[in-house]
């Protein structure tokens, strides 16, 4: 469960909790969590009793310099901080047998590292815009979902399904178990997106800002789709990319019916 990191996450004040009784409280009362930090050198029996409390809720931390948590906080964080999530999240096993009741084939939208919190909102945004059905995100080296996600979104995350998971080979694992095609969008693919037939379940891989969708999720996709451009520059933002498959999907689903 314990984890390095050294990503430096921006977060809302105002979500942040701190001090090891606080956060093993908001745990107890049900509150999700977006993101801990324990301090990787204390090891106290409080420290020990909040560790075991994360294990058996399934929750992962990250083992961190104190000094990081001096840069988020100037309070006495006693060794754990904390951020309280915005969002509901939805475990994706939950949510494929509903979604296979609609009337149509469901879409789902995987984002593969995307650390920009501007850019998940905006992704958040155009999906609820098109009809997509959930967005799943990793649990950890994805952006956090703080106050600037919810703004770039403009509100729209607040009326889409997140779903937040540990393990995204397993996500994909399952989806093909359960009859989605998995697509990846990647410059990388010899066929346009508008060759592409969508005509089944279908999840899209958005990868990260830097470079692009992880190996071993690329070598999962059932195909691979790019979007073709006239100009010089080299690639789209992850969110326009993302806005323009979202209704290249809805435009084929229109126009099938």
């Amino acid at each position: 469960m314990n984890t390095e990191s050294n990503t430096d996450h921006t977060a809302d004040q105002s979500t942040m909790i701190f001090g090891t009784r606080a956060i093993m409280e908001a745990l107890d009362a049900g509150k999700e969590l977006e993101k801990i930090f324990i301090q990787r050198d204390l090891n106290n029996p409080l420290i020990k009793e909040l560790k075991s409390m994360l294990v058996s809720k399934g929750l992962h931390f990250q083992s961190v310099p104190g000094d990081k948590l001096n840069r988020l906080t100037r309070k006495n964080h006693q060794g754990v901080v904390a951020y309280l999530s915005m969002v509901s999240y939805f475990r994706i096993e939950d949510l494929i047998p509903e979604l296979f009741e609609s009337n149509r084939y469901p879409v789902l939208f995987l984002l593969d590292r995307i650390t920009d919190t501007r850019n998940m909102g905006a992704i958040c945004r155009s999906a609820e815009c098109f009809g997509v059905d959930a967005v799943i995100i990793p649990e950890r080296g994805g952006a956090l979902v703080n106050g600037d996600t919810v703004k770039a979104s403009a509100g729209a995350i607040n009326r889409i399904r997140i779903c937040r998971e540990p393990n995204l080979k397993t996500v994909i694992d399952y989806l093909h178990d359960s009859g989605f095609k998995v697509v990846g969008c990647s410059e990388k693919s010899s066929g346009t997106l508008y060759d592409y037939v969508f005509d089944s379940p279908v999840c899209i891989i958005m990868g990260s800002e830097s470079d692009g969708i992880s190996p071993e999720y690329m070598k999962r996709c059932d195909g691979l789709v790019k979007i073709p451009m006239d100009g010089k520059t080299a690639s789209l933002n992850v969110s326009v990319a993302s806005g323009i498959v979202m209704y290249e999907i809805s435009r084929q689903f229109a126009n099938s019916k």
